[in-house]
């Protein structure tokens, strides 16, 4: 289990477009078809690390209580399968059919979206204001697998509140850690 920080990728950067295959309908997702008219959400999630399983029922959760208010979310995994079976596409639809995820689950088979959005790590989030522009990257809370501290969502969801009431960011986000994207 190797921690990785996220590489934070610089505030106001415009989302990179993407055209996926969701793997719980197998139908084609793109950005600009799935973007929320509030604010976008992207995290790059796979089904085996330890860290995302941490997070898995916080995801759920924050999802379905921000979809309502324009906020959609993307989850997309970018780990080499042939190495991490486990990260699969048949078995991220079990995953997201498990975590009760309500948000598309992508699979980056080419991992150039990975590396157009210079992700580092799963879990690694970014939020999107409605223009697709950066506010916040970083992690989802202080919480990692036996630190003993609650997963609350807490610094993800201050930044996603903040958007939504024009109010300022956190000028010190903090990076997310997790397992490193499993590259080809």
């Amino acid at each position: 289990m190797a921690l990785t920080p996220s590489n934070m990728l610089p505030l106001g950067t415009t989302a990179p477009g993407f055209n996926l295959i969701n793997t719980i309908n197998n139908s084609m997702v793109s950005l600009g078809e799935s973007k929320g008219i509030n604010g976008t959400m992207i995290m790059f999630i796979c089904n085996h690390c330890p860290f995302v399983k941490h997070v898995n029922v916080e995801l759920s959760k924050l999802a379905k209580d921000y979809i309502s208010k324009g906020i959609n979310c993307i989850a997309i995994s970018s780990n080499d399968v042939d190495n991490y079976p486990e990260d699969a596409p048949d078995k991220m639809k079990e995953n997201a059919k498990e975590q009760d995820f309500i948000f598309p689950y992508l699979h980056d088979e080419t991992q150039d979206v990975a590396k157009d959005y210079d992700a580092a790590c799963t879990p690694d989030f970014y939020v999107f204001d409605k223009e697709l522009e950066l506010v916040y990257r970083g992690q989802l809370d202080s919480s990692r697998p036996g630190n003993g501290i609650p997963v609350t969502g807490e610094d993800l969801r201050f930044a996603i509140d903040a958007m939504l009431n024009k109010q300022s960011q956190v000028s010190n986000q903090k990076p997310s850690i997790g397992c490193n994207i499993k590259w080809k």
